[in-house]
């Protein structure tokens, strides 16, 4: 299936804060239910419920999520004021996590659920309702070299300890002419479980295979040396202190954070900047699976940054009360919906017209 994005955008900074949000009992009261939702051109009233709500959703997970998930809950709060929603980070592993045990109404993941936590959500139906898409940044510190250029051979020797200094040949080699000093690199990493960590790594499998020996999973085991922070917004903040330093974060958080990044050379032997852009071009050739889920990694164009993924809202399909039900057909409405048009706010594209179509119909599902 290939998908096209209905319109392009243009990067703006937003500044990441990670709300401080306290998690309470997942329970939520309704008079009436809303519609099932609607597509992004939808209006107001129509992608976040025709009718008045009450309640609380809690959510946790996705650091990628989070500054979409803060813009999406303030603008929401003005069409449903009675129904509170709640966001925390914390990264994927632990948005699943909260998710089985019911502590939370839904979780952001990066990544669908891997098999070794497949067990935590026996018996029950999981949907994935794919909310935003956009560029791993490879983000650095390092004065006077801007226009860095990396091949993945490069990056998998960087992030596996290798290649040690900004001058090392395999450097040069991807940067010809460029005076690169022998600064000592650091590595930026995710110390929590995370589906940046999950995505950034099966690039690394997918494009250098053997080249790659620490293999693909929300975490990783990164070498001593490696500074490690929890979120893409702590990844950002050791990579912007520290002279050197090299980490993957999400664009946004890398754009607001102020910091560098570079090129990487895709599939097609291009080296790509990370953008809205470039992201729309690697998801054109993504293939859809029946349940929503898909990797954006690794995709072949021209023009396609090969380190974009993707991130999910995951819902049990079974609610245990009408009113949970209704108030979360609202909310994933709503971020199907208008809360589309606040990406560009964030740096990023709107979901596909054709994903998005299935995504709003797949709300019918979520049942009591």
């Amino acid at each position: 299936m290939r998908l096209r994005y209905r319109q392009q955008v243009t990067a703006a900074g937003v500044s990441v804060v990670a709300l401080a949000l306290t998690l309470g009992a997942c329970s939520s009261s309704s008079s009436s239910s809303p519609s099932g939702g609607s597509s992004a051109s939808g209006g107001a009233s129509s992608s976040s419920g025709g009718s008045n709500l009450s309640g609380t959703l809690n959510g946790s997970g996705s650091t990628f999520q989070l500054t979409f998930q803060q813009e999406a809950i303030a603008a929401f709060k003005s069409a449903q004021p009675n129904l509170t929603v709640n966001y925390g980070g914390g990264g994927s592993g632990k948005g699943r996590t909260d998710l089985a045990a019911g502590t939370v109404n839904f979780a952001g993941s990066d990544s669908p659920i891997p098999s070794d936590e497949a067990s935590s959500f026996q018996g029950k139906t999981i949907l994935y309702f794919p909310v935003i898409i956009g560029p791993i940044t490879m983000a650095y510190n390092l004065s006077g070299v801007s226009n860095l250029k990396l091949s993945p051979a490069t990056i998998a020797g960087i992030f596996s300890g290798k290649i040690k200094t900004w001058n090392d040949p395999a450097i040069k080699a991807d940067n010809s002419g460029a005076n690169l000093p022998s600064t000592a690199i650091t590595l930026a990493v995710r110390s929590d479980s995370s589906g940046t960590t999950q995505n950034f790594t099966e690039f690394l499998v997918d494009a250098t295979g053997s080249a790659w020996s620490l293999g693909s999973s929300s975490t990783i085991k990164w070498p001593s040396s490696a500074r490690a922070a929890s979120g893409n917004p702590g990844v950002a903040q050791v990579v912007k202190s520290t002279p050197g330093a090299i980490g993957y974060v999400d664009y946004s958080t890398a754009k607001a954070s102020g910091l560098t990044f570079a090129s990487v050379k895709n599939k097609d032997g291009s080296f790509i900047a990370p953008s809205p852009e470039s992201a729309t071009a690697a998801a054109d050739a993504v293939a859809l699976k029946p349940d929503l889920t898909f990797a954006a990694v690794w995709q072949g164009g021209a023009n396609a940054y090969p380190i974009t993924y993707q991130s999910w809202d995951l819902v049990n399909a079974k609610q245990p009360t009408a009113a949970d039900a209704a108030n979360l057909k609202a909310y994933l409405g709503y971020l199907l919906g208008d809360g589309q048009k606040l990406l560009p706010q964030i740096g990023l594209a709107p979901l596909p017209s054709s994903l998005d179509q299935k995504a709003v119909a797949q709300l019918d599902k979520i049942t009591s």
